[in-house]
């Protein structure tokens, strides 16, 4: 499509939706932090240690030719690929660089939402005379090039109508045999010849289980898909299934890019160096986690009503459980009490040793409606409040854990 044609189509106010993804983002760190060390060993593995349990959180694109997959168990990366420099992921750093990406693409686009740390969705719709009427791919290339000059990130830009097309496609323009371009955009009208080249395991949604229900009636391919009737899909996968695959292999997304101004939750999790079965080792263990989320969460000045724990099983079998509190809380034994009860509901009926604890806290105060009526829980949590401030000022002016809990001290075993 030439300039002109495009310059037609765009006046008709077309969506233009870009997603712009990093490319190998925690390996790009890692070498960003570490120069002479991970950045310069091309077979790279973020996560975990060559003598821990951990997993892969990332892996350069010269590793994965060796089957090393995010994900994966460190041990069984290090099998598939033993020259490979094993790093930890350097969560700080990647926490500001994403910031960084961050900040760069808000002076580019007018929306900006980010999905992830990696990931952000931008919405130029109506942005045709600011940049010229050009061709939605020389705006990808010039905010691809933008990005990579001021923070150092390569990141793959796909785009089209709408946020699921714009998401496929930057997964088609990442690298791959040395390709580079970094840039796909499926054009109006394109939608179709673009989609029907994947396969149905490539649509966001559609996991393994899914896939295998697909795959008793035959369909494997997007292809497949398209060559059925909605009343088709509708009768073998119910009203609400056969219509979402409908929409999703014609690359039909309903969903608006929205900024997101502030995290929706706030986590600590562990992974450890051998699995906990002792009940005395993970509850320590977990006050630990609790403990820091409320540090958290009073560093931010904020409270949450809803607690959640999450572990994962020696068998990889990843659980999780929450409960909502009648009112905000941001106290220390609030939020113990709470993930222990969770805890003990999930171990009641699996009781196999512990890989990962993980603690969270969401439906912040100011989220909330602000009519919510107050529980006994704040009379208690304001007692104890002055005491946690006391504690927070002494360990942000010497260290995280200079007072800490004498229920949670013993030895450190997570990696």
């Amino acid at each position: 499509m030439s300039d002109a044609d495009w310059k037609n189509a765009t006046s008709r106010n077309v969506p233009r939706i870009l997603h712009a993804d990093a490319d190998a983002f925690f390996v790009s760190v890692a070498r960003l932090v570490d120069p002479e060390g991970a950045g310069s060993e091309p077979l790279l593995i973020v996560g975990g240690a060559s003598d821990s349990r951990g997993v892969v959180t990332s892996a350069s694109y010269e590793t994965r030719k060796f089957g090393v997959r995010s994900g994966m168990p460190t041990a069984q990366a290090l099998r598939l690929c033993p020259e490979a420099l094993c790093v930890p992921v350097p969560g700080s750093a990647c926490r500001d660089k994403s910031r960084e990406i961050r900040r760069v693409l808000e002076r580019l686009a007018p929306i900006v939402e980010p999905a992830s740390i990696d990931e952000f969705y931008l919405d130029l719709t109506g942005t045709e005379r600011l940049y010229n009427h050009v061709h939605l791919s020389n705006t990808a290339i010039e905010i691809r090039r933008t990005v990579l000059e001021e923070t150092g990130i390569a990141v793959s830009i796909g785009g089209g109508k709408s946020r699921l097309v714009a998401k496929l496609a930057s997964k088609s323009a990442k690298p791959h045999d040395g390709d580079t371009t970094g840039v796909m955009i499926v054009e109006p009208g394109g939608e179709r010849s673009f989609l029907e080249r994947l396969q149905l395991a490539d649509i966001p949604g559609i996991g393994p289980r899914f896939q295998e229900r697909l795959a008793v009636r035959g369909l494997r391919s997007v292809k497949d898909a398209l060559g059925l009737s909605k009343e088709e899909l509708i009768e073998w996968l119910g009203q609400r299934g056969g219509q979402w695959l409908y929409n999703k292999v014609r690359g039909v997304d309903t969903a608006h890019v929205a900024a997101r101004s502030a995290s929706k939750s706030m986590s600590h999790e562990r992974t450890f160096a051998t699995d906990l079965h002792d009940d005395g080792a993970i509850d320590k263990e977990l006050q630990r986690l609790a403990l820091n989320v409320a540090a958290d969460l009073r560093a931010k000045g904020r409270k949450a009503r809803t607690i959640t724990v999450k572990i994962r099983d020696a068998d990889f079998t990843t659980r999780q459980a929450s409960r909502t509190l009648p009112s905000a809380v941001s106290a220390d034994s609030t939020i113990c009490e709470t993930a222990r009860k969770l805890t003990t509901k999930l171990r009641k009926g699996r009781r196999l040793g512990v890989r990962l604890l993980g603690v969270a806290v969401s439906r912040f105060q100011d989220d909330e409606p602000h009519n919510v009526q107050l529980s006994l829980l704040d009379s208690e949590t304001t007692i104890e409040e002055p005491l946690l401030r006391a504690v927070d000022n002494i360990n942000e002016k010497f260290g995280r854990h200079s007072i800490v809990r004498a229920s949670t001290v013993g030895p450190d075993t997570a990696s």
